[in-house]
């Protein structure tokens, strides 16, 4: 019994299956991916499940409106700049370094509006730093 030895053909990978798949894939993905702005978030702060107010002796609060104005202890800041704050904050500050802020902000106001209070304090020496916020019942209402 004889067996012809024959030319062994080399088994071939085809790319182009494969290649397709990769597109349909990408393309896939493409679609799928949401890109989103920061500016497109709805954001509704502040509001939080918060005990009793604490009563603080040497609290020294400061209201910042949904415009960016500055109120220390219900008296009106003239200028929004860091430095009148500060000066602000520090007239206000009874107690020294151990006075406690209270920034309490509307929930529209700019983020950059409570930084500068927050750089104010810091610049003032007043390190404990806390904030205002209402109630999720409250906010309800």
């Amino acid at each position: 019994m004889q067996f012809r030895h024959g030319a062994r053909d080399e088994p071939e990978i085809n790319l182009i299956p494969f290649i397709d798949v990769l597109l349909v894939i990408l393309i896939f993905l493409m679609l799928s991916t949401t890109y989103s702005k920061f500016t497109e978030m709805q954001l509704r702060l502040p509001t939080a499940d918060v005990d009793a107010q604490r009563d603080y002796p040497k609290e020294v609060i400061v209201s910042v409106s949904a415009d960016g104005r500055y109120s220390i202890n219900k008296n009106p800041v003239v200028d929004r700049s860091v430095e009148t704050v500060t000066a602000a904050l520090a007239a206000a500050a009874t107690g020294g370094k151990d006075s406690v802020v209270i920034i309490s902000a509307d929930a529209t106001s700019p983020h950059q509006a409570v930084v500068t209070v927050m750089e104010a304090a810091r610049r003032a020496g007043l390190m404990q730093i806390t904030f205002a916020a209402q109630s999720t019942a409250q906010a309800g209402r």
